[in-house]
């Protein structure tokens, strides 16, 4: 995903089976926290070595995780809304952008903009009117002034039928500071992608082989010709309620679609060839730093889980293997996360 600020400063321009392991019942001797459900601990095979896989998602590698506690849904606007009314914080998008900052994430020399430009907002995804080349992500993205988690569609938009919907509009450091006051903390790359398998080694998705068992849609995405067609053919063009679709075998909900998740790991394309050395790796905690190499001076974090806007002609990321870099600074219309809680 490319990051925020370099969408913003383009548009700118155009315009002038897990093995449970030993700690599996560790649950027992603790209470279980209020929406969250036990993952247990164990191994499994991250990554996949699919041939029609995009290439950061390779090779396949042993990992072994420790149990957690989990959110078993994406966290809602209800449950942030609580958040900012307990500590009055202010969203990455509801505040006024600097130069400095989105200069340190952009090449060296790109022209700053007019400081009337400089205004706060989001990203919002808008079908073109026409068919599109797929290469041009500024045909479906919008910035817009006045875009947040509490207007996610504009500034006259509002959150009335959604308080039920995950919250988007989310970069990296809100999802941080939510997890924190909760006491709880973001899951790693390979935690989320351990429960979002639900104990089944190796399927494509995250409840089996197919991606609509006997025609039922088992998560909210993209049916149609992206971006320009959406059939909505699983009765949501955007975000839908959490717990629409069912739950995979851990108990968890929109682990695949809907948003995509934020997680605790930095993002590198080429992490997963180091793990691979190794017979196993226990707990991995993501690289040390960042890198991508198509937009190397942005900053990124690993997202999972893919979205309402995957379809099947473009960004096939629902699938518990499929990964994605996005910029810390990012809040877009379908960006959310949920958090886990450690055993103690």
């Amino acid at each position: 995903m490319k990051s925020a600020c370099s969408v913003f400063i383009m548009l700118v321009l155009s315009f002038g089976c897990a093995e449970k392991s030993k700690n599996s019942d560790a649950s027992s001797s603790q209470e279980k926290p209020a929406g969250m459900v036990w993952i247990p601990g164990g191994d499994f095979t991250m990554g996949t070595d699919e041939r029609d896989a995009y290439e950061h998602e390779r090779p396949a590698h042993g990992v072994r995780v420790k149990g957690f506690w989990m959110d078993e849904t994406e966290v809602t606007n209800e449950q942030f809304k609580k958040f900012t009314d307990a500590t009055n914080y202010i969203t990455v998008a509801e505040r006024k952008p600097t130069w400095e900052e989105l200069s340190r994430q952009l090449p060296p020399g790109t022209p700053k903009p007019p400081d009337s430009l400089l205004v706060p907002g989001s990203l919002v995804f808008h079908a073109p009117e026409q068919p599109v080349m797929l290469n041009d992500y500024t045909q479906w993205w919008e910035w817009k002034k006045g875009v947040n988690w509490q207007h996610p569609e504009g500034p006259d938009s509002n959150l009335d039928g959604k308080w039920n919907h995950p919250v988007v509009h989310i970069a990296y450091e809100d999802a941080l500071a939510y997890a924190t006051w909760a006491g709880k903390r973001l899951p790693t790359e390979a935690e989320w992608e351990f429960a979002s398998r639900g104990g089944q080694e190796q399927q494509r998705y995250s409840w089996g082989s197919e991606v609509s068992p006997q025609g039922k849609f088992m998560a909210n995405t993209f049916q149609g010709s992206f971006p320009t067609r959406n059939l909505a053919e699983d009765g949501f063009a955007s975000s839908s309620p959490v717990k629409t679709f069912p739950a995979n075998n851990y108990g968890l909900y929109d682990m695949i679609g809907n948003v995509w998740e934020w997680t605790s790991d930095w993002y590198d394309a080429t992490y997963f060839q180091s793990l691979a050395r190794m017979a196993i790796t226990e707990d991995p905690k993501g690289p040390a730093k960042s890198y991508d190499p198509n937009e190397p001076y942005a900053q990124k974090r690993v997202t999972k889980g893919g979205s309402f806007l995957c379809a099947s002609n473009y960004c096939v990321n629902y699938r518990p293997s499929a990964r994605q870099g996005t910029s810390v600074d990012s809040g877009q219309s379908h960006i959310g996360f949920r958090c886990v809680k450690d055993a103690h």
